[in-house]
């Protein structure tokens, strides 16, 4: 099927959408989430070829974890799914009204943003985290994922797509656009006639060409170069179990700790204890040259300037000595992609400091940046981490995929 009549599918059911009752779209997820964990096996068989294409292609071990789905994986994806049904509805929510001297009353009620199209890479899971965010605010949703996951992300949309029409819904909910090429992403960007934004996830490259390209309005998300301070207070026990999880529990995902900055009053005592156990864990060290002499006897790789915007997504991190707090805020502030950062110390004014003036999504004090996730925030799921400032900003849940209108009562009134 091409875009232009997937686009015109959308739009038509995203008037149905808009119509559900609350009731009706919890009932509908949770069939879906019944429907996602009775496929499992269907689910993993496709997802195999993909995962060995992938291999065979030399995709690093971040990306093939992306891509991989795995039973709890699955469980997962359809407790976000129920999580979400559980959630309040934002649709049809009235935020304000009033009555004004002309007499007419003016209030702005939530409603869906309508057709909402995202293009990502090689994690499935997003597939069914969009579909029930999408679904739950009212919204329809077109997705088009890397060609390394088209065999998982065709088999999890036909599980929803089922769900759907054997409950008397249109499968038309969600959809997948098959079309992998670069040229297929293109047209999709200028799809304006039935998109009614447009969401990138997945590295800096994908995130800047639809930015760039797109005709379409773009919630711009995703790359992460995050940043921990150890300040000169800090708990540094605390410290390296936060690090550590930070950096090693899965270093393919945006909310990974890419940047490690330490306070040079105790740098001496410190980095080399912790980059020993980051080593220790498999982790690649990149560092400064005041790290590098510091650690003479563990191997820190002088980092490429660029490195210091760039995200790894592997498990890699590059360290850097900093002489005080201001001079951690001044290199996040040149380096940082807006997306979590975070402070590790024992004092309050150090860490209030860092939440005022540290200009990110998320902003941490003493804790892994690992959290910045939209389950973690107690959003069911979410649909991308937002960078940028406008509409939407962090983890993007039920709210952040609605917009509003006016609504105006009236008795007759007419303007002088």
């Amino acid at each position: 099927m091409n875009l232009q009549e997937i686009g015109k599918r959308a739009k038509a059911a995203a008037r149905l959408a808009a119509r559900l009752s609350t009731n009706e779209k919890n009932r509908i997820l949770r069939l879906v989430a019944d429907a996602l964990e009775a496929d499992t096996a269907a689910l993993l068989a496709a997802n195999a070829p993909d995962v060995v294409n992938a291999t065979n292609d030399g995709k690093n071990a971040a990306f093939i974890d992306r891509l991989t789905l795995t039973e709890a994986r699955i469980a997962t994806m359809a407790r976000d799914m129920r999580n979400v049904a559980a959630l309040d509805d934002p649709v049809n929510e009235v935020m304000e009204m009033k009555t004004l001297p002309s007499g007419i009353t003016v209030g702005k009620k939530r409603v869906p943003l309508g057709v909402v199209g995202v293009i990502y890479e090689s994690r499935p899971n997003v597939t069914a985290d969009v579909f029930g965010l999408c679904f739950k605010a009212g919204n329809v949703a077109i997705l088009r994922g890397g060609k390394e996951a088209i065999n998982t992300n065709t088999a999890i949309t036909n599980t929803c797509r089922n769900a759907l029409a054997e409950n008397g819904l249109s499968p038309d909910f969600i959809q997948l656009v098959e079309d992998t090429s670069r040229e297929g992403a293109l047209e999709m960007m200028r799809l304006t006639e039935y998109l009614d934004v447009l969401i990138p996830r997945g590295n800096g490259g994908l995130i800047k060409a639809v930015v760039e390209n797109s005709r379409v309005p773009v919630i711009e998300t995703g790359m992460g170069n995050c940043h921990i301070f150890v300040d000169a207070s800090a708990d540094l026990d605390k410290a390296t179990r936060i690090i550590l999880n930070a950096k090693t529990q899965r270093p393919g995902v945006c909310n990974a700790c890419e940047k490690l900055l330490v306070h040079r009053a105790v740098a001496d005592s410190y980095l080399p204890a912790v980059c020993k156990a980051l080593a220790d864990a498999g982790v690649e060290l990149r560092g400064n040259r005041a790290a590098a002499d510091i650690c003479a006897d563990i191997t820190l790789v002088p980092p490429e300037a660029a490195e210091w915007h760039n995200e790894y997504l592997d498990l890699i991190i590059g360290i850097a000595v900093v002489d005080n707090l201001s001079a951690a805020i001044d290199h996040i502030t040149a380096h940082s992609t807006g997306h979590s950062e975070a402070i590790l110390t024992e004092s309050y004014a150090n860490a209030q400091t860092f939440l005022q003036e540290v200009d990110s999504a998320a902003v941490y004090v003493n804790a892994s940046t690992r959290f910045t996730d939209g389950s973690e925030f107690g959003l069911g799921a979410e649909i991308g981490i937002s960078t940028q400032k406008l509409h939407a900003r962090g983890p993007m849940g039920l709210r952040e995929l609605t917009s509003y209108k006016y609504i105006v009562y009236g008795n007759g009134e007419v303007r002088g």
